[in-house]
């Protein structure tokens, strides 16, 4: 679990701004911050049945059954970013792992705390597809990418979860080691349509 207290955001250095384009306007909004709570859920090929029937009953949901699928469920964003592994990615700062723990057993699976090693960039505005194009070799139109799927992606050789919230609305899953610079790589390729920052 992420104790904001003592952890240096990764963005700092960055710093909250607004770059119109040539006719003045704003097209791509940035927001950038750290997670209160991520924790891996994963197992091994002949325990994923298992796992799965005890996430059901312990988060009282359906459970993504294929790869690149969300559901919403109390603790936070449940996603399924592989076949015997998942994402939780929690909405607050309490104890999700001890939770988890309490009902993820050993032979049934591990839980791990990502906290420190994932952040989130919101991207939103009428250009934000355009904008994650020039970085990702995705297919960004809503028949492909569809609201609330995710697409596990990258640049420059940088691993990346991309969410899909809308028809112009991101969230992107980066690792804390790299957001620096993959926020730096979205400034640069918003600047033609005009990028605000906002940090928090």
């Amino acid at each position: 679990m992420l104790d904001s207290t003592f952890i240096r955001s990764p963005f700092t250095g960055h710093h909250a701004v607004s770059q119109p384009d040539r006719q003045g306007q704003v097209q791509v909004q940035l927001n950038a911050h750290v997670l209160p709570s991520v924790t891996l859920i994963s197992t091994w090929v002949r325990g994923e049945a298992k796992l799965l029937a005890t996430l059901k009953q312990a988060l009282q949901v359906s459970i993504p059954q294929s790869t690149g699928k969300t559901v919403p469920c109390s603790l936070g964003l449940l996603m399924r970013t592989g076949p015997q592994e998942l994402m939780l990615i929690g909405t607050s700062d309490e104890d999700i792992q001890t939770t988890l723990r309490a009902h993820v057993v050993a032979d049934v699976g591990s839980i791990t705390d990502l906290s420190h090693a994932r952040c989130r960039i919101h991207v939103s505005g009428a250009k934000a597809r355009e904008a994650l194009g020039k970085l990702f070799a995705l297919d960004f139109r809503p028949g492909a990418l569809t609201v609330n799927d995710i697409a596990l992606t990258g640049h420059h050789h940088v691993p990346c979860t991309v969410h899909r919230l809308g028809d112009q609305s991101f969230d992107l899953y980066v690792f804390s080691t790299y957001a620096f610079g993959q926020l730096e790589s979205l400034i640069d390729a918003s600047r033609e349509f005009g990028v605000e920052l906002s940090l928090n």
